[in-house]
């Protein structure tokens, strides 16, 4: 695997100038803000991406007022309480996108946020908490508790949120595949776990954070090239 040197130098090339690269990476993220987010955002958060998944997000993004008009705007005590033939009742509504069992998910969502919600600590300051360092592990428990939050799914939503997390789109994919890090399934603990152990690496050093090493590798590959000033 080459040095964060040579994939930084590589990056730069590619889009021209180190000004041009440091401008697309963005800024540090560092999850401070996530304290701050009540739970009902976390769950507006969650379901978006649940609801963009395999659909056109700008339809998602355009109808997302209605969502949160409909859903009480995500309100956790509120959702729980809803039986399940108001739920199906709200499924139908042509105000929002109807798939009930992307709906459905809205509840087991509350549920596993409410579950989180322990010793007077949001689930907010729960995954704001999480080490960066195993980020995996959080995208397991997402997986693992809550529904329709595996593949990038969760990830995405975490990013939405504010948390420091890499995204395993296809360019970066691609990177550790070229590089023989991986050679299963993106999804595997096996391919997981060296995909974090080589993230914390340049992490130590570069000190950039999750999310803009994420953007690095993706200018490094791929058909990232110099952009047209």
């Amino acid at each position: 695997m080459g040095s964060f040197d040579t994939l930084y130098q590589r990056a730069c090339e590619r889009k021209g100038s180190e000004s041009a690269l440091i401008q697309l990476l963005g800024p540090t993220t560092d999850n401070q803000a996530v304290h701050a987010l009540s739970d009902d955002r976390v769950l507006s958060a969650l379901t978006k991406k649940v609801f963009q998944s395999g659909f056109v997000w700008r339809v998602v993004e355009n109808k997302w007022p209605d969502f949160e008009q409909v859903f009480f705007h995500f309100d956790i005590e509120k959702i729980l309480m809803m039986p399940e033939e108001m739920l199906e009742k709200k499924a139908s509504d042509p105000k929002i996108i109807r798939n009930y069992n992307k709906v459905k998910t809205i509840k087991a969502n509350a549920q596993m946020i409410f579950e989180g919600q322990q010793n007077s600590h949001s689930f907010s300051e729960f995954i704001a908490n999480w080490p960066s360092n195993d980020i995996i592990g959080l995208w397991a428990y997402l997986k693992k508790h809550g529904a329709r939050l595996g593949g990038n799914t969760g990830p995405y939503a975490l990013r939405a949120l504010g948390v420091d997390t890499f995204i395993l789109s296809k360019d970066v994919e691609a990177y550790f595949r070229a590089h023989d890090i991986i050679t299963g399934g993106i999804q595997s603990k096996t391919s997981l776990n060296a995909i974090q152990q080589q993230f914390n690496q340049w992490h130590q050093q570069s000190n950039l954070s999750l999310s803009q090493l994420s953007r690095l590798v993706a200018f490094a590959t791929g058909d990232n090239h110099i952009q047209a000033a």
